[in-house]
């Protein structure tokens, strides 16, 4: 076909089965095939995953949890245990380059360098621990990396420490807030009892900047938030002992920096996704540049030691030098510590950025805005966002790379503002494995519309044009327009309207007839088995105009235990010939590992030319936590890996996504999950899926038949729309 259609994972089949049964009672849980895997809208939190080949060895990247003494009433001693620390040396050179220039018309920067290695700095860390502290001691990891720093009294190092149940040394509190000064490899306690005030609260970082500007004035300071990050919709940061308080917005952010006071010589964010169009343009009130990452981030964060001794050496060195050096060590880090897993970090200067990018942006909206109210100009919009590179696909935030968005929506506008966004990333890097992030991500709805509405009302509070916020508006509203039932929730879940849709085809309740929908819409009639000798199997066939309306196929499994349904998710492996027509599987295998058929739901697929990367989850207890298994397929591992784990929460009110990482060890114990459904379709629980398996050196991934029981075959259309459409169903 001329046509192109969606992209397949390749399959191979091959090992013992286990087969498919569920095991012991049901757990409890809600479905764990359900949006983001049956916790909060967070979904995948990734910071930190492997990667490797087919058989890979044992991730084990182990956080040290180590106690450190010295201030609160502690030892003299300093620390007795020595921290794991990457090996800078074998990384490899980096092969961006530091622009220094700054475009003609931009502000003057707020912070005027002394030189001569006289500047002082005060470096003020907003560390909320979390639970990334309570249950990976990550905080802990970072301020042993702060102490490893050889420091000079020109660099004021404070941390505010907060939001954490439980703190993995035996300095920092957890019933109150604390402001730790890190001095001479040791950590000084200078407030021993701030409360137990959240830290998503504006009113609680300000007083932190107020406190620091008055006890320690510099005329350079420094701001780094520590924690999960949500990016444009959700702002930054989760209170794990506030929980109801949320994340702090754009608008906290806002608030408490312009209540602090104080003019930034950078503002860094060591939190997943806050590298944003709108957190950039917010910023320019209250700093000269921004340190962010546009992808999630992985679990070691930045590693501080190297760049804060740079730093000290030369308390004169140039804001950009600086940050630099920040993205430098993290990036070597990542490849050190956690190589495969994907990485980005750049440094955006936040005058350039006022300047120049606005005008840009404002008049590509308007051709967006344009090209919708063309013929077609819906299609063109929607197929341009989704081949655009989308960070945190798990969590549905709709967060895209704004170079890439402008290359693919290909307007008269788009080079203008791609020149201008180029200019003001004065530095970008991001792992081998990363394509098309460019250093700045931008909020574009098509997985979750109903962020819109909050988007645009943060767009009015920050001051943003209008052009942008009428432009997504408009797209979201075509969406909305050309759903004609329900949509899915989004990619790598099941939503309780897909279930019901699901099972009365199951159970042949719906009669497939033609609807009135416009020239070239998928047609439930249109998704109908026929049987076609030349191919030995049944076909469904869909038309070249139809195929392109179609963004993503996925093949859904139920196997009948016996007493119902298990479902065995969606997986994007489908077989379409020449003809345009879908074949339907020959055999009654499914995805396993180690020969466990598990629960699998493809996340996310990724295509620049012929490189592809597939990302899907596998939900999971290990050691008794509950976590998504993350799975990858890509051109240099077609059989795919087990890239890591990530935790799975429960509390809906978390809208930022965390860099929690867990990692898998030898000897840890895997329990695969599933979801049970009576024959009638209605959720029954959630149950164990096979037996125990323990982690060991070669965890590979192959299909397996799933054992004796019927199963039953429907595949999963997503249009333009990002309407889900059901095929009929069938048995095997």
């Amino acid at each position: 076909m001329a046509v192109k259609t969606p992209r397949s994972r390749e399959k191979f089949t091959g090992g013992a089965s286990k087969g498919v049964h569920k095991r012991g009672e049901g757990l409890g849980t809600g479905p764990v095939g359900g949006p983001s895997g049956g916790g909060s809208s967070s979904g995948g939190m990734s910071r930190g995953a492997k990667a490797g080949g087919l058989s890979i060895p044992v991730i084990v990247i182990a956080l040290i949890l180590y106690f450190f003494m010295g201030g609160n009433g502690g030892s003299d001693e300093g620390t007795s245990q020595t921290q794991q620390v990457p090996d800078m040396s074998s990384v490899s050179a980096p092969t961006a380059k530091l622009d220094t220039s700054v475009a003609a018309g931009s502000r003057d920067k707020y912070t005027t360098i002394a030189g001569d290695g006289s500047d002082v700095t005060t470096l003020m860390v907003y560390m909320c621990g979390t639970d990334l502290e309570s249950k990976s001691g990550m905080a802990t990891n970072d301020i042993k990396e702060m102490l490893g720093a050889k420091l000079s009294d020109n660099i004021n190092l404070l941390i505010y420490t907060g939001g954490c149940k439980k703190w993995n040394n035996s300095a920092v509190s957890s019933s109150v807030n604390q402001i730790y000064m890190v001095k001479d490899g040791k950590l000084d306690c200078l407030v021993k009892d701030d409360g137990n005030k959240s830290m998503v609260e504006a009113d609680t970082l300000s007083s932190f900047i107020r406190w620091c500007a008055q006890n320690y004035p510099a005329n350079r300071y420094d701001l780094i938030f520590w924690d999960h990050g949500g990016g444009s919709v959700s702002g930054f940061g989760y209170d794990e002992k506030n929980p109801k308080a949320g994340s702090m917005s754009l608008v906290g952010i806002q608030k408490a920096l312009s209540d602090g006071g104080v003019k930034f010589d950078f503002i860094g964010f060591d939190a997943c996704l806050m590298a944003t169009t709108e957190t950039a343009l917010l910023l320019d009130r209250f700093g000269d540049y921004m340190i962010a990452s546009e992808e999630t981030e992985p679990g070691i964060g930045w590693y501080y030691t190297n760049w804060l001794t740079k730093y000290a050496n030369d308390p004169s060195m140039a804001t950009s030098e600086v940050a630099k050096n920040i993205i430098d060590d993290f990036i070597g880090a990542c490849e050190q510590m956690v190589r495969g897993q994907k990485t980005t970090l750049s440094l955006i200067d936040l005058a350039e950025f006022s300047n120049t990018v606005p005008g840009p942006l404002s008049a590509f909206s308007k051709g967006i805005s344009s090209t919708l109210q063309a013929k077609d100009g819906y299609k063109q919009v929607s197929d341009a966002r989704y081949e655009t590179r989308e960070f945190a696909t798990s969590s549905q935030i709709d967060q895209v790379d704004l170079v890439h968005l402008a290359q693919n929506v290909g307007t008269a506008e788009s080079d203008t503002l791609i020149d201008a966004i180029r200019h003001a990333v004065k530095y970008n890097r991001h792992s081998s494995n990363m394509t098309n992030a460019n250093g700045v991500s931008i909020y574009f709805p098509l997985k979750r519309s109903s962020y819109v509405e909050k988007a645009s009302d943060t767009y009015d509070d920050i001051g943003m044009d209008a052009s942008y916020r009428d432009c997504i508006q408009a797209f979201a509203g075509q969406q909305a327009a050309g759903q004609t039932t329900t949509p899915a929730i989004g990619q790598g879940a099941m939503s309780a309207e897909d279930i019901a849709a699901v099972f009365e085809l199951l159970l042949g309740g719906v009669e497939l007839t033609p609807k009135n929908l416009p020239d070239g819409r998928l047609d439930p009639a249109d998704l109908v088995w026929i049987a076609d000798a030349d191919a030995d199997t049944e076909v469904l066939y869909l038309s070249e105009e139809k195929w392109e309306q179609v963004h993503q196929l996925e093949l859904n499994m139920y196997y009948d235990d016996g007493d119902g349904y298990i479902n065995l998710g969606l997986d994007n492996l489908f077989e379409i010939d020449e003809k345009g027509q879908l074949l339907a599987p020959a055999d009654r295998t499914w995805i396993a590992i180690n020969g466990q058929p598990v629960a699998y739901y493809h996340l996310d697929t990724t295509e620049e030319g012929d490189a592809y990367t597939i990302t899907g989850r596998v939900p999971a207890m290990l050691n008794g936590e509950r976590v998504n298994l993350l799975l990858v397929f890509d051109n240099d591992n077609p059989r795919g890996y087990i890239a890591g784990a990530v935790y799975d929460y429960e509390d809906d009110a978390i809208e930022t996504v965390a860099k929690s990482m867990v990692e898998l060890n030898a000897g840890d114990r895997l329990d695969f999950l599933c979801d049970h459904y009576t024959y009638e379709g209605a959720y029954e629980d959630s149950y164990y899926l096979g037996d125990p398996m323990t982690v060991g050196e070669d965890m590979t991934i192959s299909n397996v038949d799933v054992g004796d029981g019927p199963v039953k075959i429907i595949y999963k259309f997503t249009d333009i729309y990002n309407q889900s459409y059901w095929s009929q169903a069938l048995d095997r």
